[in-house]
């Protein structure tokens, strides 16, 4: 186990960090400083709202996201064979052709790619102003916990916490990112998960929290008509904290 990684219920969770790059405090009150000490004084908030903003381009979903990823062996054994996307396309990197440029569907008809060499795996990473601090895939929360188990098999150290709005399940891949697992706490519609959410956002503002919970999102669903009944989910800690 590495220096400032503390065990809990066999998993190991590792001490976040703030965007700053300075440890974050834990725990529910921890969390609250954080956040409001991340704030700047005297800046207006923008509004938050699922309307399109009046800009001249409006974006029709997410293509793919590319990756400068190590080598094709390590990131097909993590995304394939233990998060299960499907190899879609492989082939040159265009605009490099000694590196090979793997395509992965991560489960919704979104891709996911890499561009991968003769490169060693990372265990972690460190990334300036517009890198990738994370990135997240939704699970079935039904299989939740199998996802867990699943993780614990392939030996890799992960820790889960209770997101407010979502579960989340955090690990390392094999290129040293930070791979987030989340699962819904409720059924909500892909349609509608932008109105939802900020309608969640309302509430919370209306209710003077410093971040959307459960209760908001509940709330929201129903005021939107929408089915509110939770999935089973294991409880966790809500406190800040992340793989570093």
């Amino acid at each position: 186990m590495e220096r400032g990684a503390r065990a809990t219920n066999g998993r190991v969770v590792e001490p976040s960090t703030g965007t700053d790059g300075r440890p974050a405090p834990t725990g529910t009150d921890g969390r609250t400083a954080y956040l409001r000490s991340a704030r700047t004084p005297g800046m207006p908030e923008e509004p938050v709202t699922a309307e399109l903003p009046d800009s001249p381009v409006h974006t029709t979903g997410t293509d793919h996201v590319t990756v400068w990823g190590s080598n094709a062996e390590d990131t097909i054994a993590f995304y394939r064979d233990l998060l299960g996307m499907p190899l879609v396309l492989r082939q040159p990197n265009l605009d490099d052709p000694s590196q090979t440029h793997l395509f992965f569907d991560t489960g919704d008809g979104r891709i996911l790619t890499f561009f991968v060499g003769d490169r060693d795996s990372v265990r972690g990473q460190r990334t300036q102003v517009g890198g990738v601090h994370h990135l997240c895939f939704g699970v079935d929360p039904e299989r939740y916990e199998a996802v867990m188990a699943a993780l614990e098999e392939d030996g890799r150290e992960y820790n889960v916490f209770d997101r407010g709005i979502f579960h989340s399940i955090y690990t390392h891949d094999n290129n040293g990112l930070v791979i987030e697992l989340s699962a819904d706490k409720y059924r909500i519609p892909d349609d509608r998960r932008g109105e939802v959410l900020a309608t969640a956002q309302r509430l919370r503002e209306a209710d003077g929290a410093d971040y959307a919970k459960d209760e908001h999102l509940a709330a929201a669903l129903s005021e939107l008509g929408l089915d509110a009944t939770p999935y089973d989910l294991p409880e966790a800690d809500t406190g800040t904290g992340g793989v570093d």
